[in-house]
């Protein structure tokens, strides 16, 4: 019995032993364990209560306990809804369709004392997209807008903050593509206003009242905004009463922005090329008026490169119905380019009736050759010979010459010539000379072209000059 207490009295001891050594290495490791959240910065951070606490979002705000279909202070006054805009971009502006595409951070305050929660430190609370869908929030949509959507990369961009007091901000981050009713008339030395407008959709004025926040400062743009076309030259804000008869007084705001259009893009593309063709035209002015191809090439291909730039202008227009400050411009140009092409025409058609006219003349001449005598029935014969080129105020400016001169002349140029017997009844001869002299600048093609020389480019300068005073 002895050796058998012993051993129970032994083998107690050693139970008690490793309990100790156990105990003794837990509290070691707590000790360590302390020491080590101890000497971590982030262990001392205060967190908040209410965003520690164990609760549903439901249960906190109390979501389930109101019908939140149903505006704030529903019977009792309008609720007051500020609006602030940040605009992120101006994404484009399109004269063909007249209208305009804008990001922004639309932002929303009101108050709602159902959503109101108890808060030790009177810290907000914020939330995603999915809470959204629980509570009351302004119908505010945008007016006259053709597209829109809200941003949902990674996810919705909807941002909802509650304060404790029931304060409310809702943020989202949204395109829209909104309709601007532009005046092409100067076209392109134009500037454009364009607006976008916010408006509740179910509440008139009497259940919502929208308004700005901040007044003019409600409205924040990014200064690395800019259009490849336009200049921006200024953004604000305004707000009135809009009224449909079917339903009432609406509130409504505006964000108005006014564009100005780079001239230099149009310089380089539209007047510089046409005004290039209108000076292109002049060049057959100095070319022989007997080089028909020459001529009338250069000026149908003027006319047809006229056309081009005319429809390539009006082919990234809109079909409006009144005249553009462009239209005038290439219209005016088209003109000058062809009545170069009619002032060679003229040309054309009295040279080949000067050359008839000196065909019959000479005809005439032969047939008097063979015909009269060579003195005439004068004792001494005044002749003279008659090139083919010669007109017939040459021909009379000549009467006074004898044959022997003529001869010798003959001999010089080795040319075809012909004798002519001319009368010198004074009287006759006169009365040709002044008919002559009256018809001498419709008769001499020469003088035509000399006067175009003159009257096209002061007549496109004197254009231009106006046109640059009046539109710019």
């Amino acid at each position: 019995m002895q050796r058998y207490s012993r051993f129970l009295l032994l083998l107690l001891c050693l139970i008690l032993i490793g309990e100790c050594r156990k105990h003794k290495s837990r509290k070691k490791r707590w000790s360590s364990a302390e020491t080590h959240k101890l000497g971590n910065p982030l262990s001392k951070k205060i967190v908040d209560g209410t965003k520690t606490r164990k609760v549903k979002t439901s249960h906190l705000l109390r979501i389930d306990d109101h019908d939140f279909t149903m505006r704030p202070a529903f019977a009792g006054p309008a609720v007051p809804v500020g609006v602030d805009v940040q605009v992120e971009s101006l994404d484009s502006i399109s004269e063909v369709d007249m209208d305009f595409t804008m990001t922004l951070y639309l932002r929303h305050y009101w108050k709602d004392e159902r959503l109101a929660f108890p808060s030790s430190t009177n810290k907000s609370m914020t939330f995603d997209g999915r809470l959204v869908k629980k509570i009351w929030v302004p119908d505010v949509f945008f007016v006259h807008s053709k597209r829109s959507f809200i941003h949902d990369t990674t996810t919705d961009n909807i941002m909802l903050r509650v304060y404790p007091d029931g304060h409310v901000l809702y943020s989202l981050r949204v395109t829209v593509t909104a309709a601007c009713n532009m005046d092409f008339s100067r076209f392109p030395l134009d500037s454009q206003t364009c607006t976008l407008e916010l408006e509740s959709y179910a509440y008139t004025d009497e259940d919502l009242m929208l308004y700005w926040k901040s007044g003019d400062e409600s409205l924040s743009t990014d200064e690395r905004i800019s259009l490849s076309q336009f200049l921006i030259q200024k953004f604000h804000t305004t707000s009135r009463l809009a009224f449909y008869s079917s339903t009432g007084w609406y509130n409504r705001l505006y964000i108005n922005f006014t564009l100005r259009r780079h001239i230099f893009f149009f310089l380089l593309q539209t007047y510089f090329p046409a005004t290039l063709m209108v000076m292109l035209s002049w060049v057959s002015f100095w070319i022989d008026r007997r080089a028909v191809p020459a001529r009338v090439s250069l000026g149908i291909t003027t006319v047809l490169t006229m056309s081009t730039i005319i429809t390539g202008v009006n082919a990234s227009m809109p079909r409006v119905s009144y005249i553009k400050a462009v239209d005038i411009y290439l219209w005016v140009s088209f003109v000058f380019v062809f009545l170069s092409v009619l002032e060679y025409a003229a040309v054309n058609y009295l040279t080949t009736v000067r050359d008839g006219k000196d065909r019959k003349l000479r005809e005439k001449a032969r047939e008097q050759s063979h015909t009269l005598p060579c003195t005439c029935g004068m004792s001494h014969a005044r002749t003279m010979m008659l090139d083919g080129t010669y007109s017939e105020a040459d021909t009379n400016s000549l009467a006074g010459y004898t044959r022997a001169s003529m001869t010798a002349e003959d001999t010089s140029e080795k040319q075809e010539r012909m004798v002519v017997h001319l009368s010198l009844d004074n009287e006759s001869t006169g009365t040709k000379k002044k008919g002559i002299r009256g018809f001498r600048i419709i008769q001499n093609t020469h003088a035509i072209d000399t006067y175009s020389r003159m009257i096209f480019p002061g007549a496109y300068i004197l254009f231009n000059l106006i046109y640059w005073c009046v539109y710019c």
